[in-house]
Order: structure tokens, then C-alpha cells, then sequence
């Protein structure tokens, strides 16, 4: 699965169908002494197996399917989330710059013109650098345009504050998380239990995932592999099987409709512009703004001479 088919931009991942191929010796691994490929588990044909065996074969592949799916969203989302916090990290003050010359650039010409629309422009480029009177000293800083900061929400949790520092985490951090979501995915548990016990891991693992973290991966790795195996159930019941299918194709409409709002937002519209690179679109768009500074500066020199 790749980001193309969730209509993602590519982000050169390793290619996911090596990594999903059948192991030897499960079905379709062609191991010898273990049947063709497209024989069952009890040695006959395809054209001899229950129709609920191929029900339950279609089940197991839109499984994985729809896991790599989410994996492909859930990277570029990350992307995407760490672009936006860098973004606001890194350029916020060059913006801010750039909104208080504007504002002196249109007060000096209103002083120089007296005009009343010079006069109205200035008072409008001063109110966007203004902030709310009371706002910052309410909320010292415990809320930005998203709501609550990352650092206010990581207090009231009660967790360790870890902003990223790169928009796309290490390669071997990128493989550790596809590993671990292909193995601990909650949509392969087979009861509720241990549904609860994969979502409650995954969600640690998507944390440690979008801060970069590789160390914590290698560590969240070891305690998957110590922990107790899911119960593997055969499911044979032709209505269950068509239900869980139902669901996989609702889910999989679900996680299309998300990628494409990631791919349509300001800030995936900007990865887009680098998806070899995003964290040197950083960079790029520093120096652009460095560059409007520079302008801004000589405009307002001229004027107050």
C-alpha cells in the first residue's frame, strides 16, 4: 500500500509488498510438502474449497490491505503534524516580523499623506500585530490557533514534553513503526479483550512514531515480542466473515476521506512542494522570509527619512 493509493503524495517508503509477503510455510508461501499455492490447509484444490474457506482467505487480504492503508495515512499524517508544529516553531517570529513592519510601514505613509484611507490601512495593519488585550496574559501561552499547545496538554497528562525536530522521523524509526503496526494491529485481534490490549499498545506506538523516537520503538519491539500471543480463531461462519468484510470496506472509505483532507490542507498542499525532503522546505521558505525582511526593512527606511 502507498500513499498514491490513499491519495497521498509518495514518500519513497520501502516497498511494503516485500515486506507483506508470505512467510514459508503459511498459505501461498510455496514451501514444498505444504500444497500449490492455491490449495487450503487441507491439501485440496482451490476449485475444491469450501466457500467459506475463499471467504475467509479475501477476509485475511483486505486485512492487510487496510493495514498498510493506515499505515500509508498515518505516516503522512505525522508529516503533516510535524511540519505544522515546525513550521509555527521555526517561522512563527519571521511572520510575526513581518506583520509589525507591515504595520510601520503603513503608519509612516499615513503620517506622511494624512490621508484618511492611509489612516484606516494603518489602524487595520496595527490590529493584526495587537494582540487581545487579556488573551496572553490569560493563557501564557497555553493556547495557540489549535487550541490547547502541545506543552499544556503534555502537563495536564502528565507526560514529558518532546516536540519532534525533523518533519519525518528516521528511516529506521519508520521501519520499526510498519513493523509494529503489522504485527500489534488492532483489526487482527479476534475478541474484544484482546482488541483492547492492541489498541492501548498501538496508541503508545503512534506516540513514540510521530515524536521520532527510535529508542522508545526498539523498547515498545522487545515488549510485543515478550508479550502473550493473540489467539489465532478460524472463522468459518459465511455471515461473520461477509460482516467483518463490510466493515474492512467502511473503514477503508473512512481512512480515504481523512488522507484526502491531510493531501488538501494548507500544510499537505506545502509537503507536497518537497515530498523528498520536507524538512529543507523549511529551510527554503526561512530564507524566502529572510528575504521579505530584508525588503520590509528598506521600504520603511526610505519612508521615515
Amino acid at each position: 500500500m502507498t500513499h498514491e493509493a490513499a491519495g497521498v503524495p509518495s514518500r519513497n517508503d520501502d516497498d511494503p509488498q516485500d515486506e507483506a509477503r508470505p512467510d514459508a510455510g503459511e498459505p501461498g508461501g510455496g514451501e514444498p510438502g505444504l500444497g500449490a499455492p492455491g490449495d487450503d490447509e487441507s491439501g485440496a484444490s482451490g476449485a475444491e474449497q469450501r466457500p467459506e474457506a475463499r471467504l475467509a482467505q479475501a477476509v485475511r487480504a483486505a486485512e492487510q490491505a487496510l493495514i498498510e492503508f493506515e499505515i500509508a495515512v498515518e505516516t503522512f499524517r505525522v508529516e503533516v503534524e510535524n511540519f505544522s508544529r515546525l513550521h509555527h516553531q521555526r517561522l512563527g517570529p519571521m511572520y510575526a516580523r513581518l506583520d509589525e513592519l507591515d504595520a510601520q510601514i503603513a503608519e509612516a505613509r499615513a503620517a506622511k499623506t494624512g490621508d484618511p484611507e492611509d489612516l484606516r490601512r494603518a489602524a487595520e495593519a496595527r490590529s493584526v500585530v495587537m494582540p487581545m488585550p487579556g488573551v496572553d496574559e490569560l493563557f501564557h501561552d497555553w493556547m495557540d490557533s489549535e487550541g490547547l499547545s502541545p506543552e499544556a496538554s503534555a502537563m495536564l497528562t502528565d507526560q514529558r514534553v518532546r516536540p519532534p525536530k525533523r518533519v519525518r522521523p528516521t528511516d529506521e524509526a519508520r521501519k520499526l513503526y510498519r513493523d509494529l503496526v503489522r504485527k500489534a494491529h488492532p483489526d487482527l485481534a479476534q475478541d474484544e479483550a484482546e482488541r483492547v490490549r492492541r489498541d492501548e499498545f498501538i496508541a503508545r506506538v503512534n506516540a513514540a512514531y510521530g515524536r521520532g523516537d527510535e529508542a522508545l520503538l526498539n523498547e515498545l519491539a522487545e515488549e510485543w515480542a515478550a508479550g502473550p500471543a493473540a489467539p489465532r480463531q478460524e472463522l468459518s461462519e459465511a455471515d461473520e466473515l461477509y460482516a467483518r468484510l463490510d466493515w474492512l470496506t467502511r473503514r477503508k472509505e473512512l481512512l480515504t476521506e481523512w488522507a484526502q483532507e491531510l493531501e488538501e490542507s494548507a500544510i499537505g498542499a506545502m509537503l507536497r512542494m518537497a515530498p523528498d525532503d520536507p524538512d529543507q522546505l523549511l529551510e527554503q521558505i526561512a530564507e524566502q522570509l529572510l528575504g521579505e525582511v530584508s525588503q520590509r526593512e528598506a521600504e520603511l527606511a526610505a519612508l521615515v527619512q
